[in-house]
């Protein structure tokens, strides 16, 4: 007997396993279904109810393990609307779901960020949508998680928020600047979202418009609340901290005040959201924090989202069930009890009933209540869906007239836009006028300039008349070219919009007659329905007419269902009639719509007729155009050769013999007329691709003429002072590029040559005479000006570094002499070298010296001008000084060479005497060129005289002691004759005497050597025997004497110095 009582228990164990098993599949089955439905590739909005059954399915498992699951299947990285509808699910899920959400989303954070990442570097307009999207999530996720107090849906009372703040300043502060941060994410995507509906012309009703606007729902709500605790937490910051310090957030805060008003303004005014939610208003000024009072002020915006009161239309391909809903804890087991009874029936079908139970008939009973129940639900459920396609075709239909309506107000636009064209054509037709006036005019002025072209200064003035002339006349054709591209622009606008009204007119036609075969379908479902019903009446009531015992219950619930269907046919017979309204309606709606199509078209007609006269008008203006840049071209061609035949008149004047100019002016202008046959290369090239526009080549003829006679002129200017070879050469150049520019003038002036006039061989020229100039330029001028300044210092210092290297070897070699050397050789050594030493402390300090007085003269002499300004301007003393600090410094390399050499006894006396005349000679070079620049009455230059005097008493002193060595080291062998005979006497002096030839002999070659030597050094250093040009028309005789005597010589040395190289010698008239 226990065992059988028992049965039940282990039965329902088993089926309660069972159950279990089958209910995780089916709740498997269905997440996947809904998942798949909503994060489709498809541009169509998430739909609610897939969305819904996948927020159910979160607190079902208490997480979103499953949603991850499927989710992570998707190739987002392959679809951009995939990914978009994606983050939109994600949104809802995290702000709607089960609190566990924000963990199981975290978890997958890196994925999330490398998919924004992906999509914000390839050019898509839903990539850049996805790429801000999934970075507003991973910001809400990262708030969220950092301040889990704080809901995801931000759904938190002012005592939670004030509490997730604290009373710490620097946490309010921390906590306003994110939600600064949340909002601008927020503010971002949506703002981005609106202008992508704008540029791509989306309507809000379309399907492509929905699936972008969709997600903004959960933005304004976020908006919304972001917004409240912005302004309490700010309030609160200037409660604690001064009005100073937080500017900037008030500033942040009034940026995302007016993006967030301009936000929600526009969002309300969409036919999308109207529906959907009320977006609230916020006030016309943000928040006074500066008083605290406005808090009082302060109203919480309040999203609101309306209730649906009939459910939502089912897919053709979704026979999925409505999901159940949520089912509390505690109700689990009052309905396992209730279940309880059922599984008892099952054991005493199987096993007979107990004594006082229920028969058969009492279970067909409860049964047929059941079905009526459902029947009822089923019912009410049919009811429900007829309203609610009542109430979308009336919402469609709405939303259709209000297309209507902006579509007449666009065609109202589009005829006022033709009037203003048209205002604007006879504006240019009375700017043409004055046009033609203006061109009589300029053909007066070029008559007048003709007439006095053998004056060349009025000459020039008339010019200077004719080319502002003929920039006002390159503005107005550039204006009127401006409104012809309008005008165009114009014209293929109103083509578009026509265009589209067209598309929009046809759209409207079939979707009326798609929702017109949808409605008769719909009916004709719901009559199969109710015939299905009324077979199951039938049924229902066969069934309870063979229950004898039950016949006045029976009887009863008959008559209630026979009222219910009387009802339910009244209710069918209304919304026939209302359909039929209805089909009335749209009928009469696609006969306005014809006729508004064939209105649009008759205007249509009538515009391209208009744009036809409108085109002809411009195809006129645009040859006279033409006409009038060829003649404006002509014009400055007749400009430009008169100006190079004048520069070509002054190369046989007789006054221009006088006019001298240098090579560098010279060059400097070949440069220049180098760059301007560039430019009329490109000039002519644009205006042959556009002949509507020859600005460009009339600017570059201008410029090219002016630079070409000035090119002309001073290279004539420039042969008078050269050579004769290079002055013929430069001569000729000069009327080559004449006769070439000229030709190339000719071939502009007539449209059969316009088009291979060629300035290839006018640059062939002028690079010649760009040679030529650049060979008759000084060879000392190879440093450019503007590295004068940072060479001088350049050279001082290494001259300062040379001398200090001299010292440290010369006390090398003493210490060295010490250890090598005893007696008379050491102290021959150690004076020459001692005096060497003062030698080089003296020149150090005549450096230091020459260093403070050129401080002082560039400081007193610039001026206003920079230091390398100062020196480039005095180009050729800052060469001077130059070239007279290398001096010093070769000087004190050689003299520590030489001083090595004789101490070594490798060297010769004679080397260390020569360098120490050379180290005179170079320090007064030195001083030289740093007296002429210097006041007289100067402190800096007396200190430097009296730093070279001593130089010089230093250089005597080490010729005099190598000289003193010299004599006591050599050894002088004594003379004795008494054992020659006089033949022998005779030869000897013969042979002497033969020596003394020889050696007078060689002393005046070398002599002579050493002249063409320094005749040459002054020709590398340039410095010409001839007067060299100096500016423009300036000359300055730099000439040297021909019996000049020469300086001292010195040996030959093949080495390179170490620590200097050999200076390039100046004459000391250089510095005058």
């Amino acid at each position: 007997m226990n065992s059988i009582r028992q049965v039940p228990t282990r039965v329902k164990s088993r089926r309660t396993e069972a159950n279990l098993g089958a209910e995780r599949e089916h709740f498997d089955k269905q997440q996947l279904s809904s998942i798949s439905k909503a994060i489709t590739s498809a541009e169509t909005p998430v739909k609610e109810k897939h969305v819904r059954r996948i927020i159910l399915g979160t607190y079902r498992e208490k997480g979103a393990y499953t949603f991850w699951s499927y989710a992570l299947g998707f190739p987002l990285a392959s679809s951009s609307i995939l990914s978009w509808k994606f983050c939109s699910v994600l949104h809802k899920v995290l702000r709607d779901g089960h609190r566990n959400v924000l963990q199981d989303c975290m978890r997958h954070h890196t994925s999330l960020v490398e998919i924004g990442k992906l999509w914000s570097n390839l050019h898509d307009k839903y990539g850049q949508l996805v790429a801000l999207y999934t970075k507003l999530l991973c910001t809400k996720m990262e708030f969220h998680a950092k301040h889990s107090e704080i809901p995801p849906n931000l759904e938190a009372s002012d005592e939670l928020l004030e509490r997730t703040a604290g009373t710490d300043v620097n946490n309010v502060f921390q906590l306003t600047v994110e939600v600064f941060d949340y909002l601008d994410a927020e503010l971002r995507l949506a703002e981005t979202v609106i202008r992508q509906l704008n540029t791509s012309i989306a309507i809000s009703t379309l399907t492509s418009g929905q699936c972008r606007l969709a997600p903004l729902i959960q933005v304004v709500q976020d908006c919304s609340h972001l917004y409240h605790f912005t302004v309490k937490l700010l309030f609160k910051l200037h409660a604690c901290l001064p009005a100073d310090t937080l500017q900037g957030h008030r500033e942040r805060f009034h940026d995302q005040f007016h993006s967030l008003k301009t936000f929600f303004n526009r969002a309300r005014d969409m036919i999308y959201f109207k529906r959907l939610i009320q977006i609230p208003k916020l006030p016309d000024s943000p928040p006074n924090f500066l008083h605290a009072a406005s808090l009082a002020k302060h109203v919480k915006p309040v999203v609101v989202i309306p209730d649906e009161d009939y459910p939502e239309q089912p897919d053709d391909d979704d026979d999925e069930p409505e999901p159940e809903p949520l089912i509390e804890v505690s109700e689990v087991s009052t309905s396992s009890i209730q279940a309880q009874p059922q599984q008892l029936d099952i054991f005493d079908q199987t096993f007979g009933p107990p004594n006082g139970g229920f028969d058969d008939r009492d279970l067909q009973i409860e049964n047929m209540k059941r079905d009526l129940e459902l029947l009822r639900a089923e019912l009410e459920r049919v009811k429900l869906e007829a309203q609610r396609y009542i109430t979308q075709l009336k919402s469609q239909i709405n939303s259709l007239e209000a297309e209507l309506e902006e579509q007449r107000a666009q065609k109202q636009h589009a005829f006022v836009e033709n009037e203003q064209l048209r205002m604007e054509l006879e504006a240019t037709r009375r700017r043409n006028a004055e046009h033609e006036s203006t061109q009589v005019v300029f053909i007066e002025a070029e008559q007048r300039a003709q007439a006095t072209e053998q004056r060349y200064n009025k000459l020039k003035e008339k010019h200077t008349e004719l080319v502002s002339s003929h920039a006002e006349l390159l503005r107005r054709s550039a204006d009127t070219v401006k409104m012809l591209s309008a005008t165009q622009q114009t014209q293929d606008e109103v083509e578009r919009t026509k265009q589209q009204l067209a598309f929009e007119v046809d759209r409207i036609k079939q979707e009326a007659d798609m929702k017109l075969e949808e409605q008769k379908f719909e009916m004709e479902k719901l009559k199969r329905a109710l015939d299905e019903k009324m077979a199951e009446m039938m049924h229902i009531k066969g069934t309870l007419q063979s229950s004898e015992m039950t016949s006045e219950q029976m009887s009863s619930s008959m008559t209630a269902l026979q009222a219910e269907k009387e009802r339910l046919m009244r209710s069918v017979s209304e919304r026939e009639a209302e359909l039929s309204s209805l089909k009335q309606t749209a009928t009469l709606q696609q006969s306005s719509l014809q006729q508004e199509r064939e209105r649009s078209s008759r205007e249509m007609v009538e515009l391209q007729g208009k744009l036809q006269e409108k085109s002809s008008q411009e195809e006129q203006l645009k040859q006279r155009l033409l006409e009038e840049q060829f003649s404006l071209l002509q014009g400055t061609v007749s400009e430009a050769e008169n100006i190079i035949q004048d520069a070509v008149a002054k190369l046989d004047d007789p006054l221009h013999i006088r006019c001298t100019s240098s090579p560098d002016y010279l060059v400097s202008r070949a440069e220049a007329t180098l760059g301007s046959v560039d430019k009329v290369k490109k000039g002519h090239a644009d205006y042959l691709s556009n002949m509507g526009d020859a600005g460009g080549l009339l600017r570059a003829l201008t410029q090219f003429s002016h630079l070409a006679a000035d090119t002309i002129i001073n290279g004539s200017a420039t042969a008078h002072m050269a050579p004769t070879d290079h002055a013929d050469r430069l001569t000729e150049n000069c009327r080559g590029c004449a006769t070439e520019s000229l030709q190339f003038f000719k071939d502009l002036k007539t449209k059969t040559t316009l088009q291979r006039a060629d300035p290839a061989a006018i640059r062939v020229i002028v690079q010649k005479i760009l040679n030529l100039g650049q060979e008759l330029r000084p060879k000392g001028m190879d440093v450019r000006q503007d590295e004068l300044g940072d060479l001088v210092d350049k050279e001082m210092a290494a001259t300062s570094a040379a001398i200090e290297e001299a010292v440290r070897r010369i006390d090398e070699m003493m210490n060295q002499a010490r250890k090598d050397t005893s007696g008379v050789k050491l102290e021959v050594n150690e004076r020459i070298l001692n005096s060497c030493t003062d030698l080089m402390k003296a020149i150090r300090l005549l450096v230091i010296a020459s260093t403070d007085l050129q401080k002082e003269i560039a400081e007193g002499g610039r001026g206003a001008a920079s230091l390398k300004e100062f020196y480039a301007r005095n180009s050729r003393w800052t060469e001077g000084l130059i070239s007279a600090a290398k001096a010093v410094g070769w000087g004190a390399t050689e003299m520590v060479e030489s001083a090595d050499k004789v101490v070594l006894h490798t060297g010769k006396y004679e080397e260390l005497i020569v360098c120490s005349h050379e180290i005179a000679a170079s320090t007064a070079q030195l001083v030289a060129a740093s007296k002429v620049k210097a006041a007289r009455g100067s402190t800096r230059l007396s200190a430097l005289q009296q730093a070279s005097r001593h130089v010089n008493e230093m250089a005597a002193n080490v010729v005099g002691s190598t000289r003193t060595g010299q004599e006591h080291l050599e050894e002088k062998e004594t003379m004795d004759f008494s054992g020659m005979s006089l033949i022998k006497l005779r030869k000897e002096e013969m042979e002497s005497q033969v020596k003394v030839l020889e050696l007078e002999s060689q002393l005046g070659n070398e002599r002579l050597r050493l002249g063409e030597l320094r005749k040459k050094h002054y020709d590398v250093v340039g410095v010409p025997s001839e007067p060299v040009s100096e500016g423009n028309g300036g000359t300055s005789s730099l000439a040297y004497p021909a019996n000049m005597s020469p300086k001292p010589s010195k040996p030959v040395l093949f080495k390179k110095p170490a620590l200097a190289q050999k200076p390039n010698l100046l004459p000391k008239s250089m510095f005058k």
